[in-house]
Parts: structure tokens; sequence; C-alpha cells
């Protein structure tokens, strides 16, 4: 769920910044539906983030001292907090997205909400200390215990930006950390939002401080991955993503990205057609397309090829472009995002690809584009190979199976996926041979959604997941501790060393782990003899 590789980026992008010599640079918003003014927030640059990092520094002592249950209450009552505050949420992120209000309740807050109680129903047996085995050194206990890493920056993208900082924020939060959260400079209003939620449930408590909100562009985001944090997750395109690393590296500090997508669907001859097309249009044309989990190409068996086509282009014919209660598609983000989905499409059918329904964008003021289903593109072009991040469903013929899985395969992405088939055994096949964080079998996008699901991307679509086992404990460093039981005096490896210690440790090797009965005997016998010995 990241914004596209083209620019708006989190770092370096076109967002509008006043540049009045006189007053401190700010952040220009505008409404993609309407292009009006929507809000104008300072650029906090450097000096915000030292200032951010530092008061997360100093409230994390206190926050992380707090056992799990108390941790868990504050941030339920964050949780409560949001809900008792929805509409105004939801007016900030359609105003500053251009998305439709439905998709900001269902696909935002509601599963930020989800991914609360998921983790706070089980968030402490994940952080308890566990004993650990020890091996041959049985007169030792051995204990694994989880500690928060301190301080962890986040830096959000705009596409989802309540839910993409409310994640890794919350799973942050539970573990003990503090948290440094910049927010996309395209959707700073959320960002502030978020932060007031938690500031509000928060007063007066140990979480006071615990979460700041610094916003701003480039500068800032470089800023806050230098500045002294211990962990940074990035949510966002894969140029900004390597930036990110490349800035993170000169201080060692430790990354979690989730970056783009070019997600593949396989549809099999067998797949119920009516429901892998109702499930193609909603997943190439959520929030506009611009999901890292949307459907970005789709390859179909040649048997049903044409009847998939033409439940596809039906389907999206039907569909209404707007922002009031009967639309399906909101607004794209920016012109910048609009100019990419031209681009890409202006070369697919510059070598004989075919616009089946849609290709332009809408007249009039904002950031509109009609949904758009495309067949016979060239392999090659950006359409099927770059992420367009935008309402356009190329459609590709397959000889068989395996030519869709080899073409799914042949991307530098690994995001997401899906295959649409009645066989399980089939699905099974298929699921297996996927290079994607996760697939979904009959269905799309919704893996996200399940929190107990680890998310995240192989090859340039990432490193590391949110959700799932270990979300938390990937917020924090494990400690080893080991305890000796025995109280003697010394061990037999330390020094003065024993006279025989290397013929005990051969013989206990044998013993140990050599397989077979006969040579463990020899082990054993050797082992005999020098204690007889001794």
């Amino acid at each position: 769920m990241t914004e596209t590789a083209n620019p708006p980026t989190e770092q370096g992008s076109d967002a509008p910044v006043s540049a009045d010599p006189e007053r401190p640079p700010r952040l220009v918003v505008h409404d993609p539906r309407t292009g009006a003014l929507v809000a104008s927030v300072p650029d906090e640059g450097p000096e915000g983030v030292a200032w951010a990092v530092a008061a997360a520094r100093d409230a994390a002592s206190g926050w992380s001292a707090l056992p799990f249950a108390a941790r868990a209450e504050l941030v339920l009552a964050a949780r409560d907090e949001m809900v008792d505050r929805l509409d105004e949420i939801v007016d900030v992120i359609v105003a500053e997205t251009g998305k439709l209000r439905v998709d900001a309740v269902v696909h935002e807050l509601l599963v930020a909400a989800e991914t609360v109680t998921h983790h706070v129903r089980h968030g402490a047996r994940e952080l308890r200390p566990e004993r650990a085995r020890t091996g041959a050194l049985v007169h030792k206990r051995a204990v694994r215990i989880y500690e928060p890493v301190g301080v962890v920056g986040v830096i959000a993208p705009w596409n989802y930006p309540f839910l993409l900082a409310f994640t890794p924020l919350v799973s942050a939060l539970l573990a003990g950390n503090a948290v440094v959260l910049k927010p996309s400079e395209l959707t700073p209003g959320t960002g502030l939002a978020l932060g007031d939620v938690f500031a509000s449930a928060g007063r007066g408590s140990a979480m006071e401080g615990a979460v700041q909100v610094v916003t701003g562009g480039g500068a800032t985001g470089e800023a806050l991955v230098r500045g002294g944090v211990d962990l940074v997750c990035f949510t966002g395109s894969v140029r900004t993503g390597r930036q990110v690393m490349r800035t993170a590296a000169d201080t060692l500090t430790p990354v979690l990205l989730e970056l783009g997508g070019k997600d593949p669907m396989i549809v099999c001859a067998d797949a119920d057609l009516d429901r892998a097309a109702a499930g193609a249009v909603w997943g190439a044309f959520l929030n506009a397309g611009q999901s890292c989990a949307s459907v970005e190409r789709a390859y179909v068996e040649a048997p049903v090829y044409d009847a998939f086509v033409e439940r596809v282009v039906a389907r999206t014919s039907a569909l209404r472009v707007g922002h009031d209660a009967r639309s399906d598609l909101g607004a794209m983000i920016s012109e910048a995002q609009v100019r990419v989905v031209e681009a890409h499409l202006a070369e697919a059918v510059a070598g004989g690809a075919e616009v089946l329904v849609g290709g332009r964008r809408l007249p009039g003021p904002g950031c509109w584009f009609e949904p758009t289903v495309v067949v016979g593109v060239d392999p090659a072009a950006a359409l099927l190979r770059d992420e367009t991040f935008g309402p356009v469903l190329p459609i590709v013929r397959v000889v068989d199976v395996d030519e869709a899985v080899r073409l799914a395969n042949d991307s530098n992405y690994g995001l997401s996926s899906s295959v649409w088939t009645r066989d399980a055994t089939t699905a099974e096949q298929i699921t297996s041979r996927l290079q994607a964080g996760s697939v979904c079998v009959n269905d799309v996008v919704d893996a996200y959604a399940v929190a107990d699901l680890p998310f995240g991307g192989v090859k340039d679509s990432g490193i590391g997941r949110v959700h799932g086992p270990g979300a938390l404990r990937r917020m924090t460093n494990a400690k080893s501790v080991l305890v000796d039981r025995t109280g003697l005096p010394r061990e037999l490896w330390w020094f003065p060393l024993p006279r025989r210690l290397e013929e005990l440790a051969r013989a206990a090797l044998i013993v140990r782990h050599r397989r077979g009965w006969r040579e463990k005997l020899r082990g054993l016998r050797g082992l005999g003899a020098l204690v007889g010995r001794d």
C-alpha cells in the first residue's frame, strides 16, 4: 500500500512549498477534487525533527516502564478517541486525498481499529520473556527477553495516510517505544489528526509525549532518518525507499521498508468468472488504483480470456467517478500522478494496445481519471513493468498457468498477488510458485486487513513485515540472558585448562552428535576411560 515509484514521493517531491523569505517554509495542500486550498502547515525541517526526537526520547523511558496491560489500556483509549472523532478525521482524509468517504471509513479507520484489537489481545504473549533451550549446557537457564528499541521513526505515505501511519505507530507503542511520525507532504493534516488522537488520549498519562508529529518535505524526512531514532519504518515508493536505506546506512539505523508493487492476478480456465471479474474491477480501481496491493496486471488463460474481458468491461463501464454517496471512485491524489497514468497509457497505445473502456482524464478542475481496461499491451511496456498506481487494468491472454506464473514473476516487484481457480490443488501449486509476500486465492487486496497475516514484499517491494506474528517483536531488541544454576566455583573449561579437556571434548562430541549406536558406545567407553584414569 504505497505511493507510486514516480513523483510525488516522500523525499524530493513536487509538493508545493511557500517561498516567502520573511516566514519559515510551509507546505501548501490542495483538495485533489477541486484544486481548492485545504491547509498550509509548517515544513519543520531538521530543527523540528531534532526537537521531536528529543521529546519522544524523554517520554520513552516512562512509557516503556509501563507493563503491557497499562500500555494497551492507553492505546485502547486512543482507539476510542479515533472512533468518537470519526467524522472529523474522515473530513481531513477526504479533503487531502480526494478518496471517497466510504473508502476512508472502511479501508482506513475500520482496519486501523481491527489492528489495535488484535495486538492488544495477543501482544502480551508475544512480548513476554521466553525460556530458551540450552542444549548440552543442561546446568544453565536461558531466557529471551524483548526490550523496546527506544524511539521509532515512521514515514508514512499519502495513499492511505491514516492507516499506513497508524499500523507501525501502534505496533511501536505497544512494544514500549515512543514514535516520531512524519506524514506525507501531500497529507500532513491527516498525520496531525492522528497525532492529536494520541495526544488527547494520553494527556496526563505516561503516553503524553510518546507520539510526536513533524510535518515537512524531503529534507524533513531525511532529517528524521538521520535524527538518532532507533528504527525507521518507511512506507512509500521504491525510489524513496532506496534513499531511506542509503541514509540509514550512515548511522547503521535499522529499517523496515514496505515499498511498491506491480501485483499480478492469475485467472485459471476453471475460475468462477463472475467472481473473478468482480474482484478484478474492485482490486484494480479501489482508491482510484492507488493501492500497493491493487491488481496492476491480469493474466488469463486463453479458453476463458474473451468471457473474462467481456465481464470486466461491462462492470467497469458501470462504475461512477465522483465524490458523492453514489460514486464508486474518487479523485487521484495529484496532477503529477495523473501524468504518470497518461504516460503509461500513451506508450502502451503507441505500441499497439487497445483501450476497451476509459482511458481519459475527466474535464473540469481536479485530478479525475476514468477507470480503464486495456488489452494487447506489449510485454516490455511500462504499463506491465512499472508501478502505474492509477485506475488502469491491463489484461493479458496466456496459453496456460505456466506462462501466467512466468510472466507474473517476471518483475522487480513482489508484494501481493491473487489466484483464481475452483481447484484447491491448483491454487496451492500456483501459490507456492509465485514470488510475492502475499497471495490471495479467489480474493484480492484484503490480506492487509488480516492483522495476524504478515504483510510485506520480496525483491524490490521491501524489507521486513508489518502485522502478523512478531509484529511487536520487530519493534524490539531481543536480549539473551544465560544464568548458571549450579553455584560451582568454576566451569570445566575455564582457566587453568584441565589436562585432558581436549580428550573429554572429543569423546563428548561423539556421544552427543555422532549418529550410530556403535560410534556412541565408542565415545562412552572413551569417557569412561578418562574418568577411570583420573
